[in-house]
């Protein structure tokens, strides 16, 4: 075998090693950024099987996979390109809006929480501002479009948090890592959904040709599958309040306003040493709960702000 020879198979494996490190550190940072937005997708699957309510069995899961088909265009057509040339073009704009969309994010959990102690009109204006139909068709291209709007939203913040995640890096490495993140939430998220929504017609199908233990199952399912779409609902509105809190606290601290992130650090920190076993889950907890509380703070102060201000402005913008 000639020297010429010997020196190509060394280069090839020496570029198949790194392209295997580089696989493995695509894998490693998608994963992390993806965690990162793991709140956001509490939500997202939480606010989705709504959509689906009022419609046939069979049309359940087309439903559910035209939304899943909107969402991935969402985030590889339209978002990751504006997030690469954001962080490219304009590093310093990523911060704002990662703080704009946890103020938004605030802003729903806490609505949430106000209509459910206070409802008003203006939720139920929302809730029917899609023409009646009795057109089984419309109605679900309506349903769709407005799902798919609602994700872009949600996609917005999950394609930024992971953006603000990564290292710095090449921007193809980048690109790689958020679709690998976008494609990989949108199977997670739209594929809970797809089961949640089918998991009453589940059990009822085992309640009725199963026997024994498998009937009883299939009942239990039926009976459980309300209340946990409640609890769902509730985690969903939980994950919105302290993600959007998270990213204001960390935001502000970039800004050199690091008073409420170090409060909730120390106590973090202090209630994780009192119970050792458990301490990473406590410093959790207070963490979440430290976060939370501001953007319920933050949220309700928007609730005036958007009711009276923002919407009649949009309101009127839609209109001219």
């Amino acid at each position: 075998m000639s020297i010429g020879l010997i020196a190509l198979l060394d280069d090839v494996a020496a570029l198949s090693k790194v392209a295997a490190a580089s696989l493995d550190d695509v894998g490693a940072q998608a994963a992390k950024a993806g965690a990162k937005a793991a709140g956001v997708v509490i939500d997202d699957a939480a606010v989705t099987p709504r959509y689906v309510v009022g419609f046939s069995a069979d049309r359940e899961l087309p439903i559910v996979w035209r939304i899943a088909k909107g969402s991935v265009r969402n985030k590889l057509l339209f978002l990751l390109p504006i997030a690469l040339a954001l962080g490219a073009f304009a590093p310093w704009a990523i911060t704002p809006l990662l703080m704009l969309g946890g103020c938004y994010l605030s802003f729903e959990g806490a609505e949430k929480i106000y209509e459910k102690l206070v409802p008003h009109a203006e939720h139920a204006d929302e809730e029917t501002s899609l023409p009646p139909t009795t057109d089984a068709a419309l109605l679900e291209e309506q349903r769709v479009a407005s799902a798919v709007k609602t994700d872009f939203i949600l996609s917005a913040e999950i394609m930024a948090i992971t953006l603000a995640g990564l290292p710095d890096g090449s921007i193809w490495t980048k690109a790689v890592v958020m679709a690998i993140v976008a494609v990989g939430i949108t199977a997670v998220v739209y594929g809970a959904v797809a089961l949640i929504v089918k998991a009453d017609d589940v059990g009822v199908a085992l309640a009725r040709r199963g026997e024994g233990a498998l009937a009883a199952f299939g009942r239990g399912l039926v009976r459980v599958m309300p209340h946990f779409l409640r609890v769902l609902a509730v985690v969903g509105t939980a994950a919105m309040v302290w993600v959007g809190g998270g990213i204001l606290v960390h935001g502000l601290a970039g800004y050199g306003l690091s008073g409420i992130e170090h409060v909730i650090h120390e106590a973090s920190l202090t209630v994780a040493n009192l119970a050792p076993g458990i301490g990473g889950l406590l410093g959790w907890f207070v963490t979440a709960l430290g976060s939370g509380l501001v953007g319920l703070v933050v949220g309700f102060a928007l609730i005036p702000i958007v009711g009276r201000v923002i919407a009649p402005a949009w309101k009127a913008v839609r209109k001219g």
